[in-house]
């Protein structure tokens, strides 16, 4: 586990988009790695997140490789910079068997389950899957890289997925912060985080694109 918050050696602004929504969203299937992509309503979210943040002028783009974070983010940049960068560690938690299945049908073939809450991927590890540790571990990897290549003042893109968005906070904010939000993280949703020496800020927090468009 990453312990403690993250403190960045520059300073700059990172707004996360989570995706829109695929077909997989819509039935409650858990999608991990698997590469799903946005349905027309994806689509349609993420034009609204396009125009949502449509007076922002990015200094990098960044979008995990999955296809329905990379399309996202594509709506949302369209015809302007600046060039989408992809990044494997900014995909969603691998779910090993779960994937594919709706949350019914993991606590059929797993009853030991069926009491815990909407925070089980946190505490608890599928066959072949990856645990929040891990995922921790990824995300505080390719912030860092951020940070590094960061220059004073930037504003970067990034379109990822609710688990990555989970450990992010984890990450910048410290356990017991991020814990206490209790955000459960919507499709087409954005958020912005401010980093800088003294820690990070959130300045907003899974706001719906499509509420306000």
């Amino acid at each position: 586990m990453v312990d403690g918050a993250f403190r960045a050696t520059n300073t700059f602004e990172l707004v996360v988009l989570r995706h829109g929504r695929t077909a997989w969203n819509q039935d409650g299937r858990f999608q991990g790695h698997t590469d799903i992509p946005l349905d027309e309503t994806g689509r349609a979210q993420a034009l609204a997140l396009r125009a949502y943040l449509s007076n922002r002028s990015f200094s990098r783009a960044i979008a995990s490789d999955l296809a329905r974070a990379r399309e996202t983010a594509e709506i949302v940049l369209g015809e302007r910079g600046p060039e989408l960068e992809t990044d494997s560690r900014w995909r969603e938690m691998r779910f090993g068997t779960w994937e594919g299945l709706t949350w019914p049908q993991i606590v059929e073939r797993h009853p030991e389950l069926s009491e815990r809450h909407a925070k089980t991927p946190k505490f608890f590890t599928p066959d072949g899957g990856e645990s929040f540790d891990e995922l921790c571990a990824r995300v505080s990897d390719a912030l860092r890289e951020v940070d590094v290549l960061a220059r004073g003042g930037d504003l970067v893109l990034l379109a990822t997925h609710a688990g990555p968005l989970h450990a992010l906070l984890r990450v910048a904010l410290g356990a017991t912060e991020a814990d206490a939000l209790g955000v459960r993280f919507e499709p087409a949703t954005v958020t912005r985080l401010a980093f800088s020496p003294d820690g990070a800020r959130v300045l907003e927090l899974n706001r719906s694109a499509t509420a306000v468009a």
